[in-house]
């Protein structure tokens, strides 16, 4: 009996700390930023940078696809796409918390696809995390875990969807 009372005073324990942090994260920063002209993502240090001008406005830790070394060659790979794209679209009502469409394939990405017999994927977009997951949010942290997509807090990508309109050229590096 005490065991159990244990074990479930520290599962409340860490489902308030995981809900208190979300909260206190999406609040931390009301701040609005400066418009992007474009954003940076380097793969190899999990990062996505905000750009304006040449200089950076911020930069956000990010997870990738769950096979994120390499270009993404074909559907299902789960791998992010590498090289020049730019936003296209936005989706407000995404199964992420909100969603910017990358222009992914691009014209060379369908041809080095078909080349293999391959089709090239698509629906790559930068988003938050599941809108499912509640309190589980905090469990995304520090992990691949996407399709192929770039993904970041539900706190941050409110700051993204803010500062980065469509049309913004997008650079995915290794």
């Amino acid at each position: 009996m005490k065991r159990h009372i244990i074990t479930t005073v520290i599962l409340l324990s860490l489902i308030s700390k995981f809900c208190v942090v979300d909260v206190v994260h999406a609040h931390a920063n009301t701040q609005a930023l400066p418009q992007a002209d474009h954003v940076v993502v380097i793969k190899g240090a999990r990062t996505l940078s905000l750009m304006r001008h040449g200089k950076m406005i911020k930069t956000y830790k990010i997870s990738l696809g769950r096979e994120p070394v390499g270009h993404k060659e074909k559907e299902g790979d789960s791998k992010t796409p590498e090289g020049d794209y730019i936003i296209d679209g936005r989706n407000p009502r995404s199964k992420f918390h909100l969603a910017l469409h990358i222009s992914y394939p691009s014209p060379q990405d369908k041809n080095l696809a078909e080349r293999g017999g391959r089709v090239p994927g698509g629906a790559i977009m930068i988003h938050g995390r599941p809108n499912w997951t509640g309190w589980i949010r905090a469990l995304y942290e520090d992990r691949d875990w996407t399709d192929g997509c770039i993904a970041v807090s539900n706190a941050e990508m409110d700051e993204i969807w803010s500062a980065v309109p469509d049309g913004t050229p997008v650079t995915i590096l290794p």
